[in-house]
């Protein structure tokens, strides 16, 4: 077994470097096609969620293994190589295995013993099975994943410990409220009809919402999961077309999104608009020093290109964008936020533009440039602006209750993380469960987890070493066979006139002779084999026995033809 897999996932990136790596399904399909025409890759697996992308593959050299599948994660995912590498993670033979059934009992998931995972190890099974790049190795491992990361939920309390994300995210929206509390009468509209909308939707029936909306870019599958809400769980639900989210964000209390988009669905300005439209009056921006009516910012083009930090022909034309919004100062360290301010202001001084600021009432670029100064001013110690800010309190100008609730559920994100800004608004996104999470107590069933998965591993490894050596072992009878078969012949070719009855008896006798002589060893080879280390066994046995590496690898073809057959669908 060589089993290798790189990844990366909420525990070793932010969230902004999991958003632009996220593979779209036609991603997915060119990455393991690409993978198993690899020269170290003969088998490939993707695991894609919300919160990790990982690529499992049967390599037969280990550092060629992983530049090729870190070099390929990087085209695929549009992330520089230079720059995805940091967030990387690397397992290799048994720790690979290891973190595979941790992954499938939800011991590294966001929300600790979630179970939804198993769902999606199912799906990246099946997507390799359909794309002929799961053989052997991966079908094993990621069918006792799914084994035993059931074993854990069934023999264990590790469900006390976990919840879906989107429960974990409603209990984030409700805050100190218990969810069918906060729920109940509430309108809700549901933007996806994925797996996890559905299960949002699910939910949030379930919780006892007044109504659910459900919008999706293909209406039959929008209509399809209204009438199974309204079938299995009673509720009143209907489905919306795509163009219509604008008029119902008005009326929803409660906002789920959770789309394969690769831009974003709702931006800050639709979820403003919402807000205008349910009060009566836009959304202020909570970070402002007084409620004032949100100024759409100019295009990106102040200044000149010199002397900007930023790479504006590759961010100018992403979704929600401003060199002058939250996004263009994300994650920029001191000196680089100054230069970026002096470059916005265009070399206006910033006492002239804190004047502005203040005689004016209203958020400018030319504040914003002052913001950013003073930005640069306050990471100086801590050498960094967080990836997405959120607002702090202001003094003397207390945040009002939300109006609308939003739970942004897709990676990338489908809601723009400047919507945080918005005063009468709660958003929950990836970023912050992930803060949340982080924080949960873990159960003590947890440890009890961590042991089962620890005997599984073994359990695999030994039966993987023993699958190795089978093809040898079967090889070796056949040999036997074959010895015993031509032993016989000559024996009736020099005495033609021997009796069916004693030719019978020394036929089984020489038979038994063979047999006894190899039952000890081919079966001590297979205990041998199967513990660490083991491996070096079948190349001893075909070198002791002279054994022909065709025939061996003849056998090893047909036993996995036979599991293949066998292999549930």
């Amino acid at each position: 077994m060589s089993l290798l897999v790189v990844g990366l996932s909420h525990r070793s990136a932010p969230v902004s470097v999991l958003e632009r790596a996220a593979l779209n399904a036609d991603a997915q399909v060119k990455l393991l096609q690409d993978t198993v025409a690899a020269d170290p890759a003969t088998e490939a697996a993707v695991l894609a969620t919300c919160n990790r992308i990982e690529l499992y593959a049967d390599v037969d050299k280990f550092h060629a293994g992983v530049a090729e599948l870190s070099t390929l994660l990087a085209q695929h995912s549009g992330v520089g190589l230079e720059e995805l590498t940091p967030f990387l993670y690397v397992h290799y033979e048994d720790r690979a295995v290891h973190h595979l059934f941790s992954v499938a009992c939800g011991l590294d998931s966001m929300v600790v013993g979630e179970g939804q995972i198993l769902g999606q190890i199912k799906d990246a099974l099946a997507r390799a099975q359909d794309l002929h790049t799961a053989g052997r190795l991966l079908n094993d491992l990621f069918q006792q994943a799914l084994r035993v990361g059931k074993r854990a939920h069934s023999e264990t309390g590790i469900d006390r410990a976990g919840q879906s994300l989107v429960t974990f995210g409603l209990e984030q929206l409700a805050a100190d409220t218990d969810v069918p509390g906060w729920a109940r009468g509430r309108t809700a509209l549901v933007i996806g009809a994925g797996s996890m909308s559905s299960l949002a939707a699910a939910t949030l029936a379930r919780a006892g919402v007044g109504e659910i909306v459900v919008a999706n870019r293909t209406f039959e599958r929008a209509e399809r999961l209204a009438r199974n809400l309204a079938d299995a769980e009673g509720a009143t639900a209907r489905a919306v077309r795509m163009d219509a989210v604008g008029a119902e964000l008005t009326r929803a209390d409660v906002v789920v999104s959770c789309t394969g988009a690769t831009g974003l669905v709702l931006t800050a300005d639709a979820v403003a608009e919402a807000v205008a439209g349910r009060t009566g009056e836009p959304a202020p921006d909570a970070s402002a020093e007084a409620p004032a009516q949100a100024t759409a910012l100019p295009p990106a083009s102040a200044g000149t290109d010199e002397n900007c930090p930023l790479d504006l022909a590759s961010v100018q034309g992403t979704p929600g964008f401003s060199v002058h919004g939250e996004a263009a100062v994300a994650g920029m360290d001191a000196a680089t936020l100054e230069q970026h301010a002096a470059w916005v202001g265009e070399g206006t001084s910033l006492r002239e533009h804190g004047r502005e600021h203040d005689a004016g009432g209203r958020s400018t670029p030319e504040a914003d440039a002052v913001l950013i100064a003073a930005l640069a001013e306050a990471v100086a110690t801590s050498g960094r602006v967080p990836e997405y800010r959120r607002p702090e309190p202001v003094a003397g100008i207390p945040r009002p209750a939300p109006a609308v609730f939003l739970l942004d559920l897709a990676m990338p994100r489908d809601i723009d993380a400047a919507v945080h800004r918005l005063a009468g608004v709660r958003l929950v996104d990836i970023e912050s469960l992930a803060e949340a999470s982080a924080d949960a107590p873990m159960a003590s069933d947890v440890d009890q987890v961590r042991r089962i998965v620890s005997d599984e591993v073994a359990a695999f490894g030994a039966a993987q070493r023993a699958a190795h050596i089978t093809p040898t072992v079967v090889a070796l009878r056949t040999m036997a066979a074959d010895v015993v078969a031509a032993e016989i012949a000559r024996l009736d070719g020099r005495l033609p006139g021997l009796d069916d009855r004693l030719r019978g008896e020394i036929r089984q006798t020489v038979h038994r002779v063979v047999d006894k002589l190899l039952h000890a060893p081919t079966v001590r080879v297979k205990q041998l084999a199967a513990e660490p280390g083991g491996t070096g066994y079948a190349d001893a046995l075909r070198t002791l026995f002279d054994l022909d590496p065709e025939t061996v690898a003849a056998v090893s073809r047909a036993v996995d033809n036979t599991d293949e057959k066998d292999r549930p669908a």
